[in-house]
């Protein structure tokens, strides 16, 4: 009896293994896809207008790494380095936040949040100038 009973359990056990979903890569990655109708940029790269993919690469949020690729994902853009950035009230949709930029620049992407997600993440733009804290470079 004992012996069925195993043999019962390791049984179900295999079945559940072998029929459960996989978990959703856009939960753990933030997969998300976003248009833009004008170009934009991103530290080190200007990206024109169309649809990309911004992702968490190494699924790792103490990592905070953002790759952002075609969408179609056969083309790698940037992989960028970004820092939590925190909000009061998740929304349904993403959220991208724009840097203040002067006449006739791409508009510079400061931050990303994620639908559901209270913190997103602000991209790190290199200091080009001293009075510089976080922002995109200056453009002269």
């Amino acid at each position: 009896m004992k012996y069925a009973m195993f043999v019962s359990g390791v049984t179900a056990i295999l079945l559940v293994g072998a029929f459960a979903r996989p978990v959703q890569a856009d939960e753990c990655d933030k997969l998300t896809y976003l248009t833009f109708s004008a170009p934009v940029a991103l530290p080190g790269v200007t990206l024109p207008a169309g649809t990309y993919r911004f992702t968490h690469p190494a699924c790792s949020m103490s990592a905070h790494l953002l790759r952002v690729s075609s969408q179609d994902g056969s083309e790698v853009y940037a992989t960028l380095l970004a820092i939590p950035e925190d909000r009061l009230r998740p929304t349904d949709e993403p959220v991208v936040i724009f840097e203040e930029i002067p006449a006739r620049a791409p508009e510079a992407i400061k931050a990303l949040f994620y639908p559901g997600e209270t913190v997103g993440d602000k991209l790190i733009y290199p200091k080009t100038d001293e009075s510089l804290a976080d922002g995109p470079p200056v453009r002269r």
